[in-house]
């Protein structure tokens, strides 16, 4: 750490540069009174970094704290530090587009609101979702109804925006209150950031579907008179996603390709691996397409950097970081070393080491290594003795009882925290904790643990980690408030998808020896779906061939959504056959857990 350039101010100087107005307070609330952003209570931020927080990720906190309206380039602003995100505003001949609403309503009113004070009341004639995630559209709702205005997205980006809180939303929203910490307290000693920005707003969340999509690499598009330039990068950072640039401003919007961290090959609330190899590749087409013909690259989290030449290094390094990554991974892999060796074997080049925006603040070499591993390799490391092991809690039990019980445990843990290693402690501590979660003395000596390693982490999502953990030990509640879910969310579902959400709620060994077929009349579309539950699973098929069912229900899709998430009921539907198959169905299904446990059973 003493070899950081701590010394190099660029990055503070690129923040401030551009800075028109801070919103004052920083505090965003609701329409019932409840704050959905607090920006101010980061102010803790402009002090010294104290001994419960990495120098680095202190210093990144102290960047990512700075907020309010700031100028990229002549008719280019953006609004920073109102929620995880920016949003872009690029002013055009009526008015301005708005790229990448953030994620709540409120915060992006907000934003607006302050942009509005400082360049005048221009209406929003376009809206830019650069990609698939909620932090990036979200808050659409707060800067335009949709009517008679253009938004356009990437090819594919309805599906993957809902795609994710269909299959594993719940999960990935309970593991996203650790991730991000919205139950800890803002403090040197608790959150002070994700390294990507401060935290999550917990305001409304609303989508419009686009109006136009992005289909091909090269594709022009003018909007309120400014011409745009896109380049289509599935699979990067998000499943759709897309740059582009603004010739006439010589500006290049990398989305979220480009950041002042590494970012994540997995994050860890969970979801599909991504492509590393294919991430650095899109990165090489960017320099390629358009470094020659922009003096500032934005992005939407963090702050621009400006220069040709700079920028270049930027997206270079950038580039190199995400396809080193990947490629000494596989090379190790193929010497035969697993995910966990590769992770603590690799070394980073000095170039990459030096960078400040190469830092693991978000993302982070040990998991990213770990990610790539899992994507051509799964996660069997092939050694059968992790083949078939026990599960959490009995294996905890057995490792205890070899170990003496539990005084034995606590002793040897103990030994292990006064040699300084913290995270075998945790390994036995864990173990004490899950053969008997009523344990208070193993529970707070885990939580001193998990507290200790949070506190020397740079990267700011595992110290969220650490500490909410650290919280859940000492018996702390933890709000579960990152539902990324909302009415246009579930709008937006797919036939296909709405019927995916109801079989993933099958209580399969209830069902076991349910048959039940049922026809759904989409009076809406003009088409039939069938649902057959067969051995504990409920098959979907479009367009069946005619045979008997139990029930045929003919309603539109919007009370097919309503009816099988629970916000409408069946009373009144057409039906033909048995209306009790219904009942039978839904009396099968599963009710989500949004609270479940993570570092107890």
């Amino acid at each position: 750490m003493a070899d950081l350039p701590f010394h190099d101010r660029a990055d503070f100087a690129a923040a401030d540069r551009g800075f028109v107005a801070a919103l004052r307070p920083a505090v965003v609330k609701a329409g019932d009174g409840r704050v959905v952003w607090d920006g101010d209570a980061y102010g803790f931020l402009a002090g010294e970094c104290p001994g419960t927080a990495h120098p680095s990720l202190w210093r990144q906190g102290r960047l990512c704290a700075k907020q309010g309206l700031y100028e990229v380039t002549g008719e280019i602003y953006q609004i920073r530090g109102l929620d995880l995100s920016n949003m872009t505003l690029i002013e055009g001949d009526d008015g301005v587009i708005v790229v990448d609403p953030l994620l709540s309503t409120e915060c992006a009113a907000a934003g607006l609101g302050l942009y509005r004070e400082h360049r005048g009341k221009r209406p929003v004639t376009a809206v830019i979702y650069t990609h698939s995630h909620a932090d990036h559209f979200g808050g659409v709702r707060g800067v335009t109804d949709g009517d008679d205005v253009p938004i356009l997205a990437p090819a594919g980006f309805m599906e993957h925006a809902v795609a994710e809180n269909v299959y594993a939303g719940t999960a990935m929203n309970r593991r996203a209150t650790y991730m991000y910490g919205p139950g800890l307290p803002r403090s040197p000693e608790g959150q002070i950031g994700t390294g990507l920005g401060l935290t999550t707003s917990t305001g409304t969340i609303s989508l419009i579907p686009p109006t136009r999509d992005i289909t091909r690499t090269g594709q022009q598009e003018t909007v309120d008179g400014v011409q745009l330039i896109f380049q289509l990068t599935p699979g990067t950072e998000a499943p759709a996603e897309m740059n582009f640039l603004i010739p006439a401003r010589r500006a290049l919007c990398m989305a979220e390709n480009a950041t002042h961290n590494l970012h994540n090959i997995l994050t860890l609330r969970g979801a599909v691996v991504r492509d590393a190899r294919i991430w650095s590749r899109y990165l090489t087409e960017a320099i390629t397409l358009f470094a020659g013909q922009a003096d500032v690259v934005f992005a939407s989290h963090h702050w621009p950097t400006w220069g040709e030449d700079e920028l270049t290094t930027f997206l270079t390094q950038q580039r190199d970081l995400y396809a080193y990554i990947h490629d000494q991974t596989l090379r190790m892999l193929n010497q035969g070393m697993t995910g966990t060796e590769i992770a603590e074997a690799i070394r980073m080049p000095p170039v990459l080491e030096q960078a400040w925006h190469t830092h693991g603040y978000y993302g982070s070499v040990s998991h990213n290594v770990k990610a790539v591993y899992q994507r051509y390799l799964g996660w069997f490391d092939g050694n059968p003795a992790h083949l078939w092991e026990h599960p959490p809690v009995e294996q905890a039990r057995r490792y205890v009882a070899c170990m003496g019980g539990r005084e034995g445990v606590l002793a040897h843990a103990r030994r292990h925290i006064d040699d300084g290693d913290l995270r075998f402690a945790a390994t036995l501590l864990d173990h004490a904790v899950f053969a008997d979660p009523g344990d208070r003395e193993a529970r707070a000596l885990l939580a001193e643990v998990y507290t200790r390693l949070g506190h020397g982490a740079e990267n700011g999502t595992w110290r969220n980690f650490y500490l909410v953990a650290a919280l859940e030990l000492a018996g702390g509640a933890v709000p579960a408030d990152l539902d990324t879910t909302s009415p246009e969310m579930i709008a937006a579902l797919t036939v296909e998808q709405v019927f995916d959400s109801l079989a993933i709620r099958i209580d399969g060994p209830r069902a076991w020896n349910e048959k039940l077929a049922i026809d759904w009349h989409l009076t809406d579309l003009d088409r039939r779906h069938r649902t057959t539950l067969s051995n504990g699973a409920l098959i979907q098929q479009a367009d069946p061939p005619p045979r008997p069912v139990d029930l045929t229900l003919t309603l539109t899709t919007e009370r097919l959504r309503g009816l099988l998430t629970g916000r409408a009921t069946a009373d009144g539907i057409d039906h033909e056959g048995d209306i009790n198959a219904l009942s039978r169905l839904t009396e099968l299904l599963d009710a989500p857990a949004p609270a479940f446990p993570i570092v107890t059973p």
